[in-house]
């Protein structure tokens, strides 16, 4: 495996984490020990420990429960904006903790950003989703990104190059869908429709 490789597998490690942290770390371990993906490289190898597996689930249920709440979900992924990029930076270096250091700060410092990237994404798609006042739709939510962070916490390490672009493409997509509902907000709050439907 090339060091160019591993810092792609780190790219996907903290594009998941920039999603949900704890969610990628518990799918990470459980990945693991159960053989659906061979030995994690460098310090990340810690997240297969029983102890690691069971704080990040019990972590992961207690988000799950809080993100049901309309409202409170909004408050809940704005507060992780300080958690989820650092943490998910974390993760990128520990992935490429035995390369040189230049790959090492590549990992971290292109980790970060795309955490940071994807967690904004996510924010603005919780903020358009949490305007709805039931939890359905936070609950469809919250299984959409667990069935994202899983498939990509578990094919980047067999297929690290084709994961990270799709997952890219996704993000990009998601992106201007987020760009299309704050343009659509904006013109309805400002009254835009209402005009032009008088017109």
């Amino acid at each position: 495996m090339t060091s160019v490789t591993t810092v792609a597998q780190s790219l996907g490690v903290a594009y998941a984490a920039g999603i949900n942290l704890p969610a990628t770390v518990a799918i990470l371990g459980i990945s693991e020990r159960a053989g659906w993906i061979g030995p994690l490289p460098g310090v990340l190898g810690a997240v297969g420990s029983l102890w690691i597996i069971a704080i990040a689930s019990v972590l992961y249920a207690m988000e799950f429960m809080v993100t049901l709440v309309p409202g409170v979900a909004s408050f809940w992924e704005t507060a992780q904006s300080v958690i989820r990029p650092p943490a998910a930076a974390f993760l990128a270096v520990a992935t490429a903790y035995h390369l040189n250091p230049a790959y090492l700060v590549a990992a971290g410092l292109l980790g970060g950003g795309l955490a940071l990237t994807t967690h904004g994404t996510k924010l603005g798609l919780r903020y358009a989703v949490d305007t709805s006042p039931e939890p359905v739709t936070n609950g469809l939510a919250n299984m959409a990104e667990l069935g994202t962070i899983a498939s990509i916490a578990i094919f980047i390490w067999s297929h690290p190059y084709i994961t990270l672009t799709v997952a890219i493409l996704v993000l990009i997509l998601l992106i201007l869908v987020v760009h299309r509902i704050v343009v659509t907000l904006r013109k309805l709050f400002n009254g835009d429709w209402k005009a032009r439907a008088t017109a």
